[in-house]
């Protein structure tokens, strides 16, 4: 990934914060005819290792023989920034549009499972990421044990051994802070949620 200096996320909580918020991410592979395939999947990452699954029927885990690079894509809020926002538009108008973002990329290689005990423990601890904070969570045990047999039947586990880990936040760190001022601003006025979010990571930021 491309980060210049000023749009690096050097602080590994910093990193890990924003991936567990994320929760999800594309999981990119090469395919044996060399075209990169990706799928948008639930990750739980615990220490050096990233976990998932994929539904048997996706074709793309059929090309990873044991230890195949993988990329993990994990985004949060995005937002067109206007030019007309920048302070620097009524000094003196050298000033163009930009997209501003943040985003981890998680690379390393990954392994296929398909035994139905590891499948069902990365499941259940995965569901729990997402249910424990409900008044009332819903549990793997909840559900009949031959049901949940045979969806596990349906499913491949996947293990990524992380080896490279990049975090990037363009949030207009190069901008003079009376534009980027003018960008938080102008982003809170579009009421939209995606440009709300990216307001209040550059308030952080100032």
């Amino acid at each position: 990934m491309y980060i210049p200096s000023s749009n690096r996320i050097d602080d590994d909580d910093e990193i890990r914060r924003f991936v567990a918020a994320a929760r999800s991410a594309e999981f990119v592979t090469v395919g044996s005819d060399g075209t990169p395939v990706a799928t948008l999947l639930p990750i739980m990452w615990e220490g050096d290792v990233v976990v998932a699954h994929m539904a048997k029927a996706n074709p793309q885990w059929k090309s990873i023989a044991p230890g195949s690079p993988a990329l993990l894509i994990s985004t949060g809020p995005e937002a067109y920034i206007s030019p007309s926002w920048y302070a620097a538009k009524a000094e003196h108008g050298r000033v163009v549009p930009t997209w501003n973002y943040s985003a981890v990329h998680l690379s390393g290689t990954v392994r296929v499972h398909e035994d139905r005990e590891w499948l069902r423990d990365v499941v259940t601890r995965l569901t729990g990421v997402h249910e424990n904070v409900r008044s009332e969570p819903w549990r793997v045990s909840d559900a009949p044990a031959k049901y949940i047999e045979g969806q596990l039947g349906g499913i491949v586990g996947l293990e990524i051994t992380v080896t490279r880990v990049e975090g990037k936040a363009k949030l207009s760190q190069n901008r003079s802070e009376n534009d980027r001022r003018g960008v938080i601003k102008g982003l809170l006025e579009e009421q939209d949620y995606e440009a709300a979010k990216v307001a209040a990571a550059m308030d952080t930021e100032l």
